[in-house]
């Protein structure tokens, strides 16, 4: 099966690409194109299933850049393929042409920035908590830092959990409510005393708060097993494991 790569005109004419899980050589929970190392799937096989991205990204397989993801609002600017121990990040930023940038998602918002005029992109592992600590604002930043214009900036979010699969506790509106009272316009009534919270939308609000144009594929990956992994679902499965999609964009 060929890789399946879903693109946005927004991001055009830069390579770019949301992988699903389809043309990969994982096998079981991880049936597809798995590309986390942090995984338990086979490393030799998650090797093989980069390879294929790096291939279809048009850069050797070491300029396809990852980092250590850690849900934080760290932001790495990049010029060069990353040694070990990969720097601790949950967002990239470069100029240099033929370095694709990559992150790694299962339900978090993988989200694509790019300056063509600039010649600046960005890409960014926006989960919650990333998203509420400003990971998004400071990957703008730091391609700001590096000559890209705001108003020139486009960002792309990819295949994300989508509010009617992300049911939280009161304790989660809590935190947000802290933040900004405002933030309460993310979340809708659930069942039995819980709530219904909109990531896409809330990544959409940062991002336009920023002063760039954004916008979301509306690929929700929680209701399509056959297209993308999917944290929860695979928790609500009770598998042991699952498997990473991988996002990337390259000058």
């Amino acid at each position: 099966m060929t890789l399946e790569i879903i693109t946005s005109d927004s991001l055009a004419p830069l390579r770019h690409g949301f992988f699903t899980r389809r043309g990969g050589a994982s096998s079981g929970v991880f049936a597809g194109l798995n590309c986390g190392s942090g995984s338990t799937d086979q490393s030799e096989i998650v090797d093989i299933n980069r390879a294929r991205v790096a291939e279809a990204m048009q850069v050797a397989e070491d300029n396809l850049v990852t980092v250590h993801q850690v849900h934080s609002a760290d932001v790495a600017t990049v010029d060069g393929p990353l040694g070990a121990p990969k720097p601790k990040a949950d967002a990239m930023v470069t100029d240099t042409p033929g370095l694709a940038l990559g992150v790694l998602t299962a339900d978090c918002q993988p989200v694509l920035f790019a300056d063509p005029e600039a010649g600046v992109v960005g890409a960014a592992h926006a989960g919650w908590r990333g998203a509420l600590d400003g990971v998004l604002e400071a990957t703008v930043e730091a391609m700001i830092d590096l000559g890209a214009d705001r108003e020139n900036i486009t960002a792309v979010i990819g295949p994300s959990i989508s509010q009617r699969a992300y049911e939280v506790g009161p304790e989660f509106l809590e935190a947000f409510l802290d933040d900004d009272p405002q933030f309460a316009r993310f979340f809708a009534n659930g069942a039995d005393g819980r709530y219904q919270f909109d990531l896409p939308g809330f990544g959409l609000h940062k991002l336009r708060t920023a002063g760039v144009d954004a916008e979301w594929t509306r690929h929700c990956t929680y209701s399509n097993a056959d297209r993308f992994y999917s944290y929860r679902r695979s928790t609500h499965a009770r598998e042991a494991d699952y498997g990473r999609l991988i996002s990337v964009i390259r000058l």
